[in-house]
C-alpha cells in the first residue's frame, strides 16, 4: 500500500470572479476522493494515526481565477497518434467558447515544435466552426511531433500570444515538458495555467485509471485477433501471430486477449519468458499445436527485448529507446524452430499498430474525451496549474504532474487482470516468475 503520496494541487491565486456557468451544484475546494478504497487498508491507516491519501475532485468551481473576456487559451498535442485527440481538442474549444465565453483560442501546430521559430506553421486561431467536425477523423487536427524544444522559446511564444491557459495533450514526455514549462513560468512570475490531458494509447500513465484512446485501441485490436484466428483455423498447424502496441506495459494485449478468448499466448513487456527449454515458449507452442492443431499468439511490441543486443541501443528524438521488432523476431524463431523438428507450420503475421492508433475514437472513448476536456477547462479557469485531469475510482480528479510522471503504470503479474489472462490462455507454466 502506497503512503506519503503528495497530491496537493497548485493554484495561481485565490479565485474571486463569479463563474458564468449557471450550475445548481458546484464542486467545492474541499471535495476529495479517496485514493485507496480498501476498507481493510483505510482502517489500518486510521489505527496507525496515518494520513489517508486523497485526490482533489474535478469539476466547475463557483469562483474562477481568470476573467473570460480577458483570457486567451492554447492547445497543443504531442507524441504519437492516439484515437480521441481530435475529440479532446474539439471539446476544449467548445467548453471555452460556449460555456465560459473565452473567444481567443489558439491551436499550436506539430507539438511543442510549434512554439518555436523553426516551425513553418504558426499557431492557428480556433473556434467552434473550425473544430466542429474534427472528431469524425483520426489522428491529430493540430499535428504532433516528438523531441525536446527550447523552453525559453515556448514561454516567449506564450507571452507574445498573451496566453494564460495552456492545455497539453500527451503522454509521459509531453507531461515532463509541461512541468518544465511550469517551472519557467514560475521563474518569470507569470500567471499561466498549465493543464495536462494524459494521452497514451498504452494506458501506462500512473495514478490515472484509464487514458483516452485505450478502449478504442484494444477494441480495434480484436479485429486483428479475429483474423489471426481465422487464418490459424484454415490450415494444418496454423499459427496466427499478432503484434500490438505496448512499449513498457501490456494493457492493450491483455485486454484484447480477454475480449477475444481465442488467444492462446499473450507475451507482454512485464513478463520474463524464455524461448527454449521445457517451460520455454516454443515448447509450449508445440504442445498446443499437437493438442489443438492451431494457435493464436498476441505479443506486445516491448516484450522479449532481452533477446536483442542490449549494448547497441538506439534512441528517438524524445530520448526513448528504439525497440527491436519482437514480432518479426518471433515469426523467424517460430519458423526456424518448427522447420528444424520437421513441422510444416502455416504462420500468418499481422501488425495493425499504425492502423489502430490512427482511427477515430469509438463512442465510449468519445464521451470520455469530452468529459476530460470539460474538466480540464474547469480546472484552468479556476487557476489550477501543474496538474492533469484523470479518473480514479470512477471519479474525475486533479493529479499533480510530478506524481503522474514519477513512475510508469504496468500490468501487475499477480494482479486480477493478468490472472484473468492466465485463466483464459492457460499459459502460466511458461513464465519465469
Amino acid at each position: 500500500m502506497e503512503t506519503n503520496i503528495q497530491t496537493k494541487i497548485e493554484t495561481l491565486g485565490t479565485p474571486q470572479i463569479s463563474s458564468p456557468i449557471d450550475y445548481k451544484v458546484f464542486t467545492n475546494e474541499d471535495d476529495h476522493v479517496l485514493y485507496n478504497i480498501s476498507y481493510k487498508e483505510i482502517k489500518s491507516l486510521i489505527q496507525q494515526n496515518k494520513e489517508v491519501t486523497i485526490l482533489e475532485k474535478a469539476g466547475a468551481r463557483e469562483k474562477i481565477f481568470f476573467n473570460p473576456s480577458d483570457s486567451t487559451a492554447a492547445i497543443v498535442s504531442c507524441g504519437g497518434l492516439c484515437p480521441g485527440i481530435n475529440n479532446v481538442i474539439r471539446s476544449i474549444v467548445m467548453q471555452l467558447y460556449y460555456i465560459y465565453g473565452v473567444k481567443n483560442i489558439f491551436g499550436i501546430r506539430y507539438g511543442y515544435f510549434g512554439f518555436t521559430n523553426k516551425c513553418p506553421d504558426k499557431p492557428m486561431p480556433l473556434n467552434p466552426s473550425v473544430v466542429s467536425k474534427i472528431a469524425n477523423f483520426g489522428g491529430s487536427f493540430l499535428g504532433s511531433s516528438r523531441g525536446n524544444q527550447s523552453i525559453d522559446e515556448i514561454i516567449d511564444c506564450l507571452i507574445n500570444l498573451k496566453i494564460n491557459m495552456l492545455f497539453t495533450i500527451g503522454g509521459d514526455g509531453t507531461l515532463r515538458g509541461a512541468q518544465q514549462i511550469v517551472n519557467e513560468i514560475k521563474k518569470r512570475n507569470l500567471n499561466i495555467s498549465v493543464i495536462g490531458i494524459p494521452k497514451t494509447i498504452d494506458n501506462d500513465i500512473s495514478y490515472v485509471a484509464k487514458s483516452f484512446g485505450f478502449e478504442t485501441a484494444f477494441s480495434e485490436a480484436v479485429q486483428s485477433i479475429e483474423s489471426a484466428h481465422a487464418e490459424a483455423l484454415g490450415a494444418p498447424y496454423g499459427i496466427g501471430l499478432v503484434k500490438l502496441m505496448g512499449r513498457h506495459s501490456g494493457f492493450i494485449a491483455a485486454n484484447a486477449a480477454l475480449a477475444r478468448k481465442e488467444v492462446n499466448f499473450v507475451l507482454i513487456p512485464e513478463l520474463d519468458f524464455d524461448l527454449n527449454g521445457e517451460k520455454g515458449f516454443l515448447n509450449k507452442l508445440k504442445q498446443r499445436l499437437d493438442d489443438k492443431n492451431h494457435a493464436v499468439i498476441v505479443v506486445a511490441e516491448g516484450a522479449g527485448q532481452k533477446f536483442f543486443d542490449q549494448n547497441n541501443k538506439k534512441y528517438d528524438s524524445s530520448g526513448n529507446v528504439k525497440l527491436n521488432d519482437i514480432g518479426i523476431y518471433l515469426k523467424d524463431q517460430i519458423t526456424t524452430h518448427f522447420k528444424s523438428i520437421g513441422y510444416d507450420i502455416n504462420l500468418k503475421y499481422i501488425d495493425p499498430s499504425y492502423i489502430i492508433r490512427s482511427v477515430p475514437a469509438n463512442a465510449n472513448d468519445g464521451v470520455f474525451c469530452g468529459l476530460l476536456a470539460q474538466n480540464a477547462v474547469h480546472a484552468a479557469m479556476a487557476g489550477k496549474t501543474n496538474m492533469v485531469i484523470g479518473v480514479w475510482n470512477n471519479i474525475f480528479v486533479h493529479i499533480p504532474i510530478n506524481l503522474v510522471i514519477s513512475k510508469r503504470k504496468q500490468v501487475i503479474l499477480n494482479g486480477k487482470l493478468w490472472q484473468s489472462v492466465i485463466e483464459s490462455t492457460g499459459q502460466q507454466d511458461m513464465i519465469n516468475y
